[in-house]
């Protein structure tokens, strides 16, 4: 990216302010921002101040710094970023910007350039000696289709030929710039194929899709008896996209039987049903691995802190006699099983490693849990 500068100070003035129609219009769009945000102004704020006086100078981003609370050298380094800020003065009645990206050269943005410099001056970012006209070379603008195009302020100029360049600029030069209908120079709306659409057109039939049965021709001649017989080995219809079988019409046909069979009283057939899921059943409650309970103490240790252990689970464990870290801690693996099972955890009490962080609650409490693990429990 080239290095973007200020004009030179003979070109700078002294001071800058809004016009009182722009001050309001500054005043309501700062009040759009949440409070502390107002900074995200910036450019709105910096292309107001360019559409009023067509450029952007030192004055304007000091008055646009002080105005937001910024420092000056942020508002800076926004307005020496983008390029469509312009840092010198340009054209007063119209500002060519031509796209020079690959889509753009390729169909002809060098004749474009070449006519600018023509008309305007060899150099980009020049005025014309009268001051109305200046251009410049500038990266995609978005309108690749469109290919080669310019924009003007806020206007895009597409499908241009170099004469029809030339006819732009000189009706801009003439103050008629107003009379010239921005987008395609061409017949074309807006980025449809050139010459018109070619799809969705009334003149093309719908394409069938592959649930429609498929009308043929029919030769008297090869239509067989009716008592002739059907080959029961024939391969099924299938669309060649989706190598899937057609079965809409075989469909329909049993749709049809169905509903006379249901006319003449004939019972419906059962639907078939699913396969109940089998569930886990939960370890009994006289296994021999079952945890050993207590009678609830006084004092009853907070289970809850234990990572994987809710209200819910410790209300559980409750249930069991679980009421202190040191039960928990003691659990031999057999027993960690029981309790897996019994709260279909599937292996969350190893993962979770509750016996490592009961024995840290059962030792110290919270204090020796940070000590070991590094941080609060739960």
């Amino acid at each position: 990216m080239s290095v973007r500068r200020l004009a030179e100070e003979q070109f700078q003035p002294a001071s800058f302010a809004f016009s009182e129609e722009n001050a309001a219009w500054v005043e309501a769009t700062i009040r759009k921002y949440p409070e502390g945000r107002q900074q995200s102004a910036v450019i709105p704020l910096l292309m107001r101040a360019q559409e009023q006086d067509g450029w952007v100078t030192r004055a304007t981003i000091e008055h646009v710094a002080a105005k937001l609370d910024m420092p000056y050298i942020r508002v800076m380094e926004v307005a020496t970023f983008y390029t469509q800020f312009q840092l010198k003065p340009i054209g007063t009645r119209a500002h060519i910007q031509v796209c020079g990206t690959t889509p753009c050269m390729l169909r002809g943005a060098e004749e474009l350039i070449k006519v600018c410099q023509h008309k305007i001056h060899h150099d980009p970012l020049q005025p014309n000696a009268d001051g109305t006209l200046s251009w410049e070379e500038v990266e995609c603008q978005g309108a690749c289709v469109n290919a080669p195009m310019v924009i003007i302020f806020k206007d895009a100029y597409e499908d241009l030929t170099p004469q029809r360049l030339e006819e732009i600029i000189d009706a801009f030069e003439a103050g008629k710039g107003d009379e010239i209908k921005p987008g395609p120079q061409i017949d074309r709306h807006l980025s449809a194929p050139v010459g018109g659409a070619v799809t969705l057109n009334d003149d093309i039939k719908p394409v069938r899709t592959n649930l429609e049965p498929q009308p043929a021709p029919v030769d008297a001649a090869s239509v067989p008896p009716a008592d002739a017989a059907h080959p029961k080995d024939t391969a099924p219809e299938t669309d060649p996209k989706l190598k899937t079988p057609v079965t809409a019409p075989k469909a329909a046909e049993n749709n049809v039987k169905a509903a006379e069979a249901e006319a003449s009283g004939a019972a419906k057939p059962e639907p078939a049903k699913a396969a109940p899921v089998a569930k886990s059943e939960k370890p009994s409650l006289e296994d021999k691995n079952r945890p050993q309970g207590i009678d609830k103490p006084a004092e009853v240790d907070d289970l809850k802190l234990i990572s994987g252990v809710g209200p819910k689970i410790e209300a559980t464990l409750h249930e069991l006699g679980i009421y202190t870290f040191a039960q928990v801690s003691s659990w031999k693996k057999a027993e960690r099983e029981w309790v897996d099972g019994y709260l279909n955890f599937k292996g969350r009490i190893e993962r979770d490693d509750w016996l490592k962080q009961a024995k840290a609650l059962a030792k110290g409490g919270e204090a020796e849990y940070i000590k070991v693990f590094g941080k609060k429990p739960r």
